[in-house]
């Protein structure tokens, strides 16, 4: 009997890692796609030259509480009808909320449901401190070395260029889709698109429109970006995390500095601050995540391999190293981040009111009331009042077994075919949110090549987008709608 027992226990110690090793053998790459054949017949320098025109208007989002100069919106949207003169002749074109602008491609089957393109006009400032440090000024869409430079080329004048160019593309070719397309691009998506993106949305939902899904701006193919996985891998945001802006406001009496209570207004603040920086948001792995991993521990050498292949055992130590960096750690909790503090104006005066803003980005599944309540249960003290100043919850988490993220996930692998493809989630946000009300599911790709040097790049210094990726961008909505709509 005792060697009977002995057996057994090692048997059942044995099975296991057999199992473990078994499903880390069979975790291997799904890439093995091909691209489309022959090259489209683009007149990629043209294209380079409009899109170079078009980084030449500032359509900048006005900071604050300042409307933005319609003008130079105005002059793109009037550079854009000769530009595209097919487009203009064929597609309803309509002027939304002065700025932003609506096309409509009506198909030939009234049944099927349309599809919505997302982009922006809209850019963001550039710090005139950081001017002398751009090779080429920032509205100078100058051409060279390889590449077209300037403020909105990667966010996010080359999605608006390239859908453009790929509805002019496939009108001179003949094409007619079946299915209605829209093309939406608002005006104001650096500031939350609520004067734009929201107001499309609102045109849309009055006149019943249910698009099948739509395709905005978002996660991209990632070359580099994932330690130890070699191949590119193409990221389709298919959720979005929300947003919450909390105010934390303490009180306190007015008095000299050199008679001050045991704590003042700013020392209440800070322990609360305190507190919330030392207890972070508990970790959760949302399926976009783990979907990611799942694509991305194919490609990685065996012991990780290993490890992705049984998050079933492994998960919470992998929770633990993706903590350990910002970029990872934002895409397993809600964060929190205290972003403005105020408190005081002279040296020798208590200050009467300390004030801190913090911003919270929500996972899915979570949601602003449960945060909220979560915060006031860590700061844990009656004179701080925490009061929401700016709230928007988390999207829900699209398919990846619909219709539209086949479609997406094959016009990726036709026209990246070195790419792995897989989901992620969106840590910042998209004006996608806004148009949820009339869309079944909502992806967020960008079909752009991009390395750790080309994201310090957007919003940054030398904001720049390589002449053989905008083909690209251009081949990949050329191939999505025919591939969608026909």
């Amino acid at each position: 009997m005792l060697i009977l027992a002995g057996v057994v226990i090692v048997v059942a110690g044995v099975v296991p890692v057999v199992a473990m090793l078994a499903r880390a053998l069979g975790f291997r790459s799904k890439c093995g796609r091909r691209g489309f054949g022959r090259p489209l017949d683009l007149d990629v320098k043209a294209a380079v030259e409009r899109l170079a025109e078009a980084i030449r208007f500032p359509t900048v989002s006005a900071q604050g509480a300042a409307a933005a100069d319609p003008r130079p919106f105005r002059d793109l949207r009037d550079f854009l009808e000769l530009a595209y003169p097919n487009v203009h002749r064929t597609l309803v074109r309509e002027v939304v909320n002065e700025s932003s602008l609506l096309y409509t491609w009506t198909g030939t089957d009234p049944v099927r449901k349309p599809i919505l393109l997302l982009a922006h006009l809209d850019v963001v400032p550039v710090e005139s401190s950081t001017e002398g440090a751009w090779e080429h000024p920032p509205f100078s869409g100058a051409v060279s070395a390889g590449f077209i430079w300037g403020r909105g080329t990667l966010d996010n004048k080359a999605s608006v260029m390239g859908i453009l160019e790929s509805v002019e593309h496939l009108l001179i070719a003949g094409f007619r889709p079946a299915r209605t397309v829209y093309l939406a691009f608002g005006h104001d998506e650096e500031r939350g698109g609520a004067q734009g993106a929201a107001h499309i949305s609102s045109v849309l939902q009055a006149r019943g429109v249910t698009a099948e899904f739509l395709v905005d701006e978002g996660l991209a193919v990632g070359e580099g970006l994932i330690p130890d996985v070699a191949p590119p891998v193409a990221m389709i945001g298919t959720g979005e995390k929300g947003l919450l802006t909390l105010e934390l406001k303490v009180r306190g009496a007015s008095g000299h500095a050199s008679m001050p209570p045991a704590s003042t207004a700013a020392g209440t603040l800070a322990r609360a601050i305190h507190r919330l920086e030392a207890r972070p948001m508990p970790m959760r792995m949302v399926a976009p995540v783990r979907g990611l991993l799942d694509v991305a521990g194919r490609h990685m050498p065996f012991a990780r391999r290993l490890v992705f292949a049984n998050l079933w055992l492994f998960e919470r130590f992998v929770l633990r190293r993706l903590a350990l960096t910002p970029a990872t750690n934002a895409a397993i909790r809600t964060t929190t981040a205290v972003t403005v503090l105020r408190a005081g104006e002279k040296d020798n005066t208590l200050p009467t009111e300390a004030r801190a803003l913090v911003n919270l980005r929500i996972l899915p599944g979570e949601s602003v009331t449960g945060v909220t309540e979560c915060v006031r249960r860590t700061v844990s003290d009656p004179e701080v009042a925490v009061t929401p100043l700016l709230a928007i919850e988390p999207s829900a988490l699209a398919s990846t077994r619909s219709p539209g993220y086949r479609v997406l996930a094959e016009t990726i692998g036709e026209v990246f075919p070195d790419a792995a493809v897989a989901p992620g989630l969106m840590v910042a946000g998209t004006d996608s949110r806004h148009y949820l009300p009339v869309a079944e599911e909502a992806y967020r790709f960008l079909p752009l090549r991009l390395t750790r040097e080309d994201l310090s790049r957007i919003h940054g210094v030398n904001e720049r987008i390589a002449v053989a990726s905008y083909a690209e961008v251009i081949a990949f909505y050329v191939r999505l709608i025919t591939n969608a709509a026909e």
